[in-house]
């Protein structure tokens, strides 16, 4: 039997990884979360009689209540088999952490491309969180997958990476803004601080940033030797923001078409090679010295270790409202593995993941 070829044997390859994948995530089962209620201070949700029912009509009446209510607190997240015990956990602490959890409205991106997984991850959600406002969102891994640029990290190359610059193309027109959180993030504060943060002007996007990161660094030499891609630049003061924890405001994005303006520069990465990491330089290539600052408590980030040895790291100084583990080590890897890092200790709290055995037993 001739052997197969190249593309091919990447295509059995990543048919047997999700396989793999499939049935490690299936294997996973997790109990029930408690119900968290809101406090007598937290507006009740009202909408516009239709404001939402056209393009939610096929909603049950609960989610298209909050969706386009003016009270709801929205956030985003993606999901996926591999990644479902950090988003599990993510959400808990959302809640958990809320003044008024039942004004939180969450909006899944799931990959179109998994076939059962997106209705595997429905059901998981919903017995955890029987009570929740959710809805999925299927993302079409074909829209992105050519534009996608090889990186320092196979993990970064998966294309539901790249979702967050779609949730405009994904989310009902009626939801002004959304926090997006990546999946190995716990929140340790009320969501709706962040949710909050002003926007002034024509601001479109705020994260905690960081000026004294040296923001040369993401990007390769074709990119500043070139004077017309350098210019980029020209009258911004860049600086590093994690696009793992962010403020949108998707009316401002849609009228801006910056989906669009992130597909430019990844076709362009295609043909000149100008950055090495995943998702992150075309959002600083757009966004970078135009966003609005949020507190550097909002992103402990770097807690899965560096990219290549997954060391241990502490807490950044200051107070901590969100815990970030990225980076190559995710705490429920290392939990199981028998080798977790001291601040996996925060994450542990949080995992609902169902063990074979009760200590209480």
């Amino acid at each position: 039997m001739a052997e197969p070829t190249p593309p091919l044997r990447l295509l059995c390859f990543l048919v047997c990884l999700y396989a793999a994948v499939s049935a490690a995530a299936a294997a996973q089962k997790f109990r029930e979360a408690p119900e968290f209620y809101n406090s007598h201070e937290c507006p009740s949700l009202t909408v516009d009689q239709g404001q939402g029912e056209a393009e939610l009509a096929h909603e049950d009446t609960d989610n298209l209540l909050i969706v386009c209510s003016d009270q709801a607190v929205h956030v985003a997240m993606t999901l996926d088999l591999a990644y479902i015990r950090g988003s599990m956990a993510a959400v808990l602490s959302v809640l958990q952490h809320s003044s008024c959890p039942q004004n939180i409205f969450f909006h899944f991106v799931v990959s179109s491309s998994n076939g059962s997984g997106g209705s595997e991850l429905r059901s998981t959600i919903s017995s955890s969180f029987p009570y929740l406002h959710f809805n999925l969102y299927p993302f079409d891994d074909s829209s992105v997958a050519g534009l996608i640029s090889t990186s320092i990290r196979s993990a970064l190359d998966c294309p539901l990476n790249y979702a967050r610059s779609y949730l405009a193309n994904l989310i009902p027109l009626c939801v002004p803004r959304v926090v997006y959180l990546d999946s190995d993030v716990v929140v340790v504060d009320d969501i709706f601080s962040l949710f909050s943060t002003p926007l002034p002007n024509d601001a479109v996007l705020a994260a905690p940033e960081y000026c004294n990161a040296n923001f040369t660094s993401y990007f390769t030499p074709t990119l500043w030797a070139n004077p017309s891609l350098s210019m980029t630049f020209v009258n911004r003061k860049p600086c590093y923001f994690n696009t793992g924890v962010m403020v949108i405001d998707l009316y401002r994005w849609r009228a801006g078409d910056y989906t669009r303006k992130i597909e430019e520069w990844m076709e362009l990465q295609k043909r000149m090679r100008i950055y090495e990491l995943g998702s992150l330089p075309p959002f600083l290539l757009v966004f970078a010295g135009n966003i609005v600052p949020v507190d550097h408590r909002w992103n402990q980030h770097g807690l899965g270790g560096d990219n290549f040895r997954g060391l241990c790291r502490d807490l950044h100084p200051g107070p901590v409202s969100l815990l970030h583990w990225s980076g190559k080590g995710k705490p429920w890897v290392r939990i199981d593995a028998g080798r977790p890092c001291p601040l996996d200790a925060l994450w542990a709290p949080y995992d609902l993941l169902q063990t074979p055995f009760s200590l209480d037993s």
